[in-house]
């Protein structure tokens, strides 16, 4: 092989190596948008509410007994027996829940930022069963009390003070932490008063509820038997959680679920836990990530840039047609700045939108500077096209991303093959060797 050629390999190389500085820059500018949008979104959730995490209704039972304590007399050393009040707390299941409420989905903006949040607007209604024991034969219990609490992870969004229907009654929560710690949540509590020891009390309860949430909203289903059914007209909603919808439909028109789970299929302990995941949830999620798709497109930009560089070397190789590395450099240049101007244009318009006009500036650009520095328009419009072909692969490509190893595999080997083709029947020994003189 000609050492011009060898050299010239290896530059061209070397201007590949150099270009990942740009992509990298730009890579690093889609970053920090993208932290700048959480960043957003969590000063926007500091200021209404956060992700919200709905547990109960539960009731509280509490009940006091005397116990018997032993212990010696300072001076007298004999035993003295004397009696002590302990307190026992139990969270009590409802025998059935039931939810249902439509969200309504809501965009704040902040600069070119924004961030979304969600309005539940719910009725729960539940049915109690408690079963008080009795005074034994030395009546060391001696009363139970009962509390009625609803665990939110974000009071603040709470948007009205319901009325809470308790066998008929009205009644209004208050704030406060009654169960402690076995529920580590903020709560929301209407005393029940005392119960009659040996007895089984029953309550139904039913109230509306407003709450304001940002991006996220979970159920825990605390019930034995829990039916909830939430519809919404955001047509994005992405279900997860311990416990997928029975029945759902999700169209251009929003969505439609419900759930049935039952004590069989929950873990009561775990479902007032709310870092546990026993729980049914569902995200508002954003249907176009641009800074993800574009951080997503930018890794591909080195493929770009290797597949331009060959087809300019096998037109120099195969066209008798010289390209300078500097040439190559601007080429590479115009490919990477591509990216930074997909991110530009996506932040102020739709992503289809801003692919295709950065995509057709930057194709734009590439034919014309070929056409002129190659001296003939035939082979600008050609590799014009072939960019298209590479920006339409890389958009579908983002589109499935299910399906991206699936499509970069092909376009490799597409490309390979091409290349293959092209060089079949090429004498690579003989390339920049000088053709023999014919004899006079």
């Amino acid at each position: 092989m000609d050492r011009k050629l060898f050299y010239k390999i290896l530059a061209v190389a070397g201007l590949t190596v150099l270009l990942l500085i740009p992509l990298a820059l730009v890579e690093g500018q889609i970053r920090e948008r993208s932290q700048r949008q959480e960043e957003v979104q969590r000063n926007i959730a500091h200021s209404s509410a956060g992700p919200q995490t709905l547990i109960g209704p539960v009731i509280l039972l509490r009940t006091r007994e005397r116990v018997p304590e032993i212990r010696r007399d300072t001076d007298s050393n004999l035993p003295v027996t004397t009696t002590k009040t302990v307190e026992h707390t139990r969270l009590i299941a409802p025998e059935t829940l039931s939810i249902e409420g439509e969200a309504k989905v809501e965009t704040r903006h902040r600069g070119i930022y924004q961030a979304r949040l969600f309005h539940l607007d719910a009725a729960s209604q539940s049915r109690f069963s408690v079963s008080v024991p009795a005074a034994d034969a030395n009546e060391r219990l001696i009363d139970a009390e009962a509390v009625l609490i609803l665990g939110l992870s974000d009071p603040r969004g709470v948007d009205s003070d319901p009325d809470v229907l308790i066998n008929g009654q009205r009644h209004r929560f208050g704030t406060g932490k009654p169960a402690g710690d076995a529920l580590p949540l903020a709560q929301l509590s209407v005393p029940l008063g005392r119960l009659e020891l040996g007895k089984t009390h029953n309550f139904a309860v039913s109230f509306p509820l407003q709450l304001t949430g940002t991006t996220r909203l979970s159920i825990a289903p605390t019930g034995e038997t829990n039916r909830i059914r939430l519809n919404s007209a955001w047509p994005h909603p992405n279900f997860g959680g311990r416990f997928l919808p029975r029945e759902r439909s999700v169209g251009a028109g929003g969505f439609e679920a419900r759930w049935e789970v039952s004590h069989l299929a929950r873990d009561f302990a775990n479902a007032l836990n709310p870092n546990s995941g026993e729980a049914l949830s569902i995200d508002f999620i954003d249907p176009v990530n641009v800074y993800l798709q574009s951080e997503r497109a930018v890794k591909y930009g080195v493929l770009f840039i290797v597949l331009t560089f060959a087809g300019f070397f096998l037109t120099e190789t195969l066209r008798r047609a010289p390209i300078h590395p500097l040439q190559y450099l601007l080429v590479g240049l115009a490919l990477a700045i591509f990216f930074l101007l997909l991110i530009a244009f996506s932040e102020h318009m739709a992503f289809a939108a801003a692919y295709g006009l950065a995509a057709g500036a930057c194709i734009g650009l590439i034919a014309w500077y070929l056409a002129g520095a190659l001296g003939d328009w035939r082979r600008g419009a050609a590799f014009g096209a072939g960019l298209t072909g590479l920006y339409g692969v890389l958009y579908g490509v983002l589109l499935s991303e299910d399906n991206a190893l699936l499509m970069g595999s092909l376009l490799l080997f597409i490309a390979l093959g091409a290349v293959m083709l092209a060089t079949r029947r090429l004498d690579w020994y003989g390339l920049g060797q000088r053709p023999p003189e014919r004899a006079q």
